[in-house]
């Protein structure tokens, strides 16, 4: 569904990217694991548009990303979304109206029609209940923990139903319960979107829980990718520093 070619990106003398290759599978979630700073979230950001390489491509369905202009790539991504690092959550926004903030923006993609403000809160309360943040509505981001502004940017992503779904750390920063809350949301999500996910993390606790392929990234390259039970038998030396990290379950396995 995805298809990455020879994508390179520098900063500078800094060479972030460096003729990355890479397939994800329809309906699958991708987890794409390697140390902080390596240039994950650079990727991420290529797929959905934000930013452009300077060689390779990227396809969508047959379509490449790098050779579109603006309104031809908003054609091309409005049925991506992406969960920031950082939540991105609007300050002066409550929770009902960043979650919302899409639908009053864009309306309904199929129709092509703006929604009616009883739609548009009904199906903002569907997703707050779906994340567990029902009552929170008039709050605001500062109201809020790290795990429900965790939730809150989450519930802004899926309200809209996109088909692929990006996650950029999703755990960062998070306690193991309620880092352990958002694994397991990110896995219902994609059951009831029956989507496609690629989440970059560090977190191997996080990769193994939700995982159907890692997708090792070093030096810029994607260096080996497997279902979770194959991967750590992987010769490689930093996939064997990693597994003296403990064992860990793939996903579906009881804790």
């Amino acid at each position: 569904m995805i298809t990455i070619r020879n994508l390179c990106k520098r900063y500078g003398t800094m060479e972030v990217l460096r003729d990355l290759n890479l397939d994800v599978q329809s309906g699958e979630i991708l987890v794409i694991l390697g140390r902080s700073g390596v240039g994950k979230s650079v990727l991420l950001r290529h797929i959905i548009g934000i930013e452009k390489p300077d060689a390779g491509t990227i396809e969508i369905g047959g379509v490449d990303l790098t050779k579109l202009k603006k309104a031809d790539l908003y054609e091309t991504i409005k049925n991506m979304g992406m969960l920031f690092q950082g939540s991105a959550l609007f300050d002066s926004m409550n929770v009902e109206d960043n979650t919302g903030f899409y639908l009053v923006q864009h309306g309904n993609p199929i129709t092509k029609k703006p929604f009616s403000p009883e739609a548009i809160k009904k199906r903002v309360q569907e997703v707050l209940s779906m994340v567990g943040l029902e009552g929170t509505e008039k709050k605001f981001p500062s109201d809020l923990s790290g795990g429900m502004k965790k939730r809150a940017a989450l519930a802004r992503l899926i309200v809209y139903r996109p088909s692929i779904l990006l996650y950029d750390e999703p755990t960062t920063g998070l306690d193991p319960i309620t880092a352990r809350q958002i694994n397991e949301l990110i896995v219902k999500t994609q059951q009831d979107l029956k989507g496609t996910s690629i989440v970059v993390t560090h977190d191997l606790n996080s990769a193994f829980f939700i995982a159907d392929r890692i997708a090792l990234h070093r030096e810029g390259q994607i260096a080996f990718i497997s279902e979770p039970e194959n991967f750590m038998k992987m010769n490689d030396p930093m996939i064997q520093i990693l597994s003296q990290y403990g064992s860990f379950r793939p996903k579906g396995t009881p804790s």
